[in-house]
């Protein structure tokens, strides 16, 4: 049973949050999961096609399925036993700031007719098939979760009573079928310590700005490399689908998007469509676009993301409401976790990176020693200054810099937190795993 007061409170049971409790488990946190199981957009917000868009480990060349993904949160929290301190079915609407009084809020991960795929997600299998078979779907979007959702609607409308789901596109990001590139494993070319010393990091030095500038296109030169297999594999040419920017500025903001096996077979049966629109409005038939085309619609998804800080204005206070905005658009967020100007409240389930999985661990594990007072948070200067640093970076790499992502310095990320808690930086057993290995999980047990 839940514990019924607790100086920590933790909002959501997803992945992050169970991370979190359980690296407090010793403090007794209080986790409030507003539905009853815990999962988050695992359990809530996946389609028949969704995967991990990580591979099961290092070396493996598989993708959790998500249901694969839910065994593994589910044996998670019955092992390390932190079920114990889920209290399900208990919405956060507000939080309060009392005087100075010690306390840590965790945040973890976390409509023709019209709906948001948060919508669609809270559906019913029996009641998806039913808003999509046999029906005029238009899906808003061309991220992972309108890819998989595009599918979903062509698998319910087979055969020749069918109707085809069109993707409405505005903007193209690349999608990989798979983590091999030309027979060569894809963590070679962004996951070693080796290749990520080809990208800008915060604090770096001036003789290590000055290499990134000379190594520069050796970094181009491994995008354009990654590009050709993804237009040699996929049919993205052929329908219209080829980004106009390189590989690597979907990489560096976590765009990137595992493309389901079977998805341009439907597209070639004409089951996908694709209609590329810079702007669109609805219309008594569906949707009318800014090139004076039409487009009939019964049913309109909107797969266009989410803004987590929506959620998190809804149930904050002033004046800490207004510190969520930042000219950037980026939350500035310390470590991934701590906003300089809140430290009393933790965000371990916001940054993003290619394995969120490994990252929230980590990042859950310093908050964790930092709650225990192993070590002191800097001044608020400093970590204002580190997370400016952080946004330079990704804004200089990326013209999608609006999503506080970390995939091209992830290693030297994870690097100032192990020196932040007293550990060694580097984590492997040689100097050449530690140049051209991967890092994951497993590498800060």
């Amino acid at each position: 049973m839940a514990p019924v007061f607790s100086k920590i409170g933790i909002i959501g049971g997803g992945v992050s949050g169970l991370a979190a409790a359980k690296q407090l488990a010793h403090h007794n946190p209080l986790v409030f999961e507003a539905s009853d199981y815990i999962g988050g957009v695992w359990r809530h917000c996946s389609y028949s096609s969704t995967k991990l868009q990580s591979l099961r480990c290092d070396y493996d060349t598989s993708f959790p399925s998500y249901t694969e993904i839910l065994e593994y949160l589910t044996s998670y929290a019955n092992h390390f036993d932190v079920l114990k301190f889920v209290r399900f079915n208990s919405k956060v609407v507000e939080i309060r700031f009392v005087g100075d009084m010690e306390a840590t809020d965790l945040t973890g991960e976390t409509w023709a007719r019209s709906l948001h795929t948060i919508d669609y997600c809270k559906l019913q299998k029996e009641e998806t098939s039913q808003l999509l078979k046999g029906k005029k779907v238009a899906v808003i979007g061309f991220k992972k979760s309108a890819i998989d959702l595009a599918l979903e609607c062509a698998e319910e409308n087979q055969g020749p009573e069918g109707q085809p789901c069109t993707m409405v596109v505005r903007t193209l990001h690349w999608t990989v079928p798979h983590y091999w590139i030309w027979g060569l494993p894809f963590y070679m070319f962004y996951s070693t310590r080796s290749s990520q010393f080809l990208h800008e990091k915060p604090n770096q030095s001036f003789l290590r700005t000055l290499l990134c500038l000379l190594l520069s296109p050796m970094r181009r030169g491994a995008s354009k490399f990654i590009e050709s297999y993804l237009l040699w594999k996929l049919p993205l040419q052929k329908y219209g689908l080829k980004p106009d920017h390189p590989f690597e500025e979907d990489y560096a903001s976590c765009q990137m998007a595992i493309m389901p096996e079977n998805f341009f077979s439907e597209a070639d049966k004409g089951k996908i469509l694709f209609k590329r629109a810079s702007n669109w409005w609805f219309s008594k038939e569906g949707i009318e676009f800014d090139d004076d085309t039409k487009l009939e619609a019964d049913v309109v998804v909107l797969a266009t993301g989410y803004d987590g800080k929506k959620k998190l204005k809804a149930i904050l206070p002033e004046p800490f409401r207004t510190l969520l905005e930042y000219p950037s658009g980026i939350m500035p967020l310390y470590r991934g976790t701590i906003h300089p100007l809140v430290p009393n409240m933790a965000f371990v389930g916001y940054l993003e990176s290619v394995s969120n999985l490994h990252t929230s661990e980590l990042r859950s594990i310093w908050l964790a020693r930092l709650v225990d007072e192993k070590f002191k948070l800097p001044s608020v200067e400093k970590m204002i200054e580190q997370t400016t640093k952080e946004m330079a970076v990704t804004k200089k790499t990326t013209r999608f810099y609006k999503r506080h992502c970390i995939s091209t310095f992830s290693i030297n990320h994870s690097d100032e937190i192990c020196e932040e808690m007293g550990w060694n930086s580097w984590r492997k057993k040689n100097w050449i795993s530690e140049a051209f290995s991967p890092y994951g999980s497993q590498d800060y047990l």
